[in-house]
């Protein structure tokens, strides 16, 4: 999802597929950008081949937390720190996004690989497309409808407990995937960890 097409300073939340060489696993990287920054990547191996089959990709987002789910299973949580002074996604509306997209100069191995335009045309499948629980703003340059959204989530199951918070399935979820398949995370990067990566791993 994304507001860049309405926002010099975006938000945005992404699923990106990246590059793979034959035999390789695939690799999932998620990014959380606010106010045009991203630089919040985290890259997981599938324990799947997704090429062979459809899979479940999914978001729930809400005030308290972002949670990233791949067949039911959270892959990743972004949680709220407006109280340690950070900026969370709450503040513009976005749009729904698929797209294959070049980025041969880092994605497959940093972009040691590069896209084999011999193999086109490429093709991306979608089934089951649900957007059914968001709520649709109007008037992008306004906050009338921003607010009613907003008021809408919170009163909606989606802005309630149990969905304010992990489950112990969930957070048993997220320390699998951390202990066998993670293998970049922006939040060990760097000496410093900015500061919502320690609530961001249960």
């Amino acid at each position: 999802m994304s507001s860049q097409a309405m926002f010099k300073k975006w938000c945005e939340v992404d699923f990106e597929f990246l590059g793979n060489v034959s035999g390789q696993p695939y690799v999932l990287q998620t990014n959380v950008y606010i106010q045009g920054v991203g630089a919040r990547e985290q890259q997981i191996y599938l324990w799947f081949d997704p090429t062979a089959d459809f899979h479940e990709y999914g978001l729930r987002w809400n005030q308290d937390l972002i949670l990233f789910w791949v067949d039911n299973r959270v892959i990743r949580v972004f949680h709220n720190a407006t109280d340690l002074g950070l900026l969370y996604l709450d503040y513009q509306p976005m749009y729904a996004i698929a797209s294959i997209w070049n980025g041969e100069a880092w994605a497959t191995e940093g972009g040691r690989i590069k896209v084999d335009w011999t193999q086109a045309p490429f093709i991306a499948s979608y089934t089951g497309w649900n957007v059914s629980n968001a709520c649709k703003v109007h008037n992008t340059t306004g906050t009338d409808d921003l607010h009613a959204c907003y008021r809408k989530v919170y009163q909606s199951s989606y802005g309630r407990a149990p969905n304010l918070a992990l489950s112990q399935t969930q957070i048993a979820d997220l320390r699998w995937v951390k202990q066998n398949y993670v293998i970049y995370d922006y939040c060990t990067k760097n000496a410093t960890a900015t500061p919502e990566c320690a609530r961001n791993w249960p």
